[in-house]
């Protein structure tokens, strides 16, 4: 018997696999093949709608599937929890403002070539805490839901699993590009929480 909870397991995995498979060297170089230049400019505004358009059904399952509560936090605790994810949606924000939230959604991409300079490394602002603030305040903001159900549980450890793989992946590009640069900064800065025990910055 297929529950709830694998099911969306499985769907969150699909989606994991397909948003993996857009984002690819390969696929965008399948893009350039067939399109020519033009896929340079409408591949990260088409990859962002398609993450969003496919990303709006996973979001429903957890609602629509039956599922059995497994705790609902009480004032002042539901408070507290608000307030968590009200700052991570915040740190969001900001993060996607210093990565250049243009470029990010894809807009700046529409209005012509992108400049060829040589891409800068950043570890300043939110990056001198972790290596990847969007990733860590995206866990903070759903790991701090004030409802909790089997559903929720199932979907948001589905989700955890698929970010940190994605954080691994997204490192090893980065050391390819970046190199020593990169590797030091891996030595003075955290990747997902903003502190290490037993050591010192």
């Amino acid at each position: 018997m297929i529950t709830s909870a694998m099911i969306i397991l499985l769907s969150v995995a699909a989606y994991g696999f397909v948003h993996s498979l857009l984002a690819s060297l390969w696929a965008k170089a399948q893009a350039r093949r067939l399109f020519g230049p033009t896929a340079d400019r409408l591949y990260r505004l088409v990859y962002n709608g398609i993450a969003v358009v496919t990303l709006l059904p996973l979001l429903a399952l957890p609602v629509i599937l039956p599922g059995r509560t497994l705790y609902r936090l009480q004032p002042p605790w539901s408070l507290i929890s608000l307030g968590i994810q009200f700052l991570a949606f915040m740190i969001l924000g900001l993060g996607v403002l210093q990565t250049g939230a243009g470029f990010f959604l894809g807009l700046r991409q529409l209005a012509g070539p992108i400049e060829t300079a040589a891409p800068r490394l950043v570890t300043t602002g939110l990056y001198h805490f972790v290596r990847h603030p969007l990733y860590t305040a995206g866990l903070a903001f759903i790991w701090a839901t004030p409802v909790m159900n089997t559903n929720l549980l199932a979907f948001y450890a589905a989700l955890t699993v698929y970010i940190v793989v994605g954080a691994l992946h997204e490192e090893y590009r980065l050391k390819r590009e970046f190199g020593e640069a990169y590797e030091a900064h891996c030595r003075r800065t955290p990747m997902l929480i903003p502190f290490r025990w037993g050591s010192s910055r």
